[in-house]
């Protein structure tokens, strides 16, 4: 063995035991990231039914706005994504416009869409739904519940966000038509509660930020933001959701979210 030999086999152990530790780390981040996710779901669980009056605000890169008036009714799926129902009351030329979203865990989401003008109900294939949601900076894919198994999860760090104690946690989408490379959460460790998201596109760079603000408790247990604020950094376009009202358990079944019934949604 020849003296350089000799140099490089310390050299090659230290290397492989720096290598067993980043992949020990690596896995070991993926489980705490795995273990924050399911600790964000199961939070959240229980509630039921819900309708929400929201206001849209559209905006775009010079800053001239555009509003639009909707309610949203959603039922949550024991063992299943949830369901929601989207339907816009104003300005004219988007009332009576009606989304169907109904969420999986493994399957791919079903959403269709009512367009008055048309008179039609059209399906949106699972290979558009990176695509912008009524001209906004949602995409139809933002529009779906929170499963865990949709994702792939890694927990980057733990710092302060708006002076609350957070989870940084990255998450990858196992959907192939998913619009997005990764997302990476701000979550508070108190209530789970997601404040900020950042959205990355199929090239890896930053498209857009979701900020969540005015959380309020409702039934004691489940906590909503009144404000949803979606800024498109590539295009300097923005959207912002306003939830004037919110109410639980009013009621709502399975039958109220028929694709066959988008046409006479109320």
């Amino acid at each position: 063995m020849t003296g350089r030999s000799r140099l490089l086999l310390p050299l090659l152990a230290v290397w492989g035991m720096l290598l067993a530790g980043s992949a020990h780390a690596d896995a070991a981040s993926e489980e705490a990231g795995l273990k924050v996710a399911k600790e964000r779901k199961a939070r959240d669980q229980g509630w039921d039914n819900s309708v929400a009056e929201t206001l849209m605000i559209l905006r775009n890169a010079q800053g001239q706005e555009s509003t639009r008036d909707m309610r949203v009714k959603t039922l949550e799926v024991d063992g299943d994504g949830d369901k929601a129902l989207t339907i816009f009351d104003s300005p004219r030329d988007v009332s009576g416009t009606a989304f169907l979203s109904i969420s999986h865990t493994t399957d791919a989401d079903e959403q269709w869409i009512y367009l008055p003008a048309l008179k039609r109900v059209k399906r949106i294939a699972s290979r558009n739904k990176s695509g912008p949601f009524m001209a906004s900076e949602f995409a139809f894919e933002d529009l779906t519940s929170f499963e865990v198994e949709k994702y792939s999860y890694d927990l980057l760090r733990e710092e302060t966000y708006e002076e609350m104690p957070v989870y940084v946690l990255e998450q990858k989408p196992q959907d192939e038509f998913s619009g997005y490379s990764r997302q990476v959460l701000w979550i508070d460790k108190q209530h789970y509660r997601v404040h900020r998201v950042d959205f990355y596109d199929k090239k890896g760079e930053l498209l857009k930020t979701l900020e969540f603000e005015d959380y309020k408790l409702f039934k004691d247990t489940y906590w909503r933001p009144m404000t949803s604020l979606m800024y498109n950094v590539q295009t300097r376009k923005s959207t912002d959701l306003i939830t004037k009202s919110l109410e639980f358990g009013v009621g709502l079944e399975d039958s109220d979210f028929d694709k066959n019934s988008l046409r006479r949604a109320r």
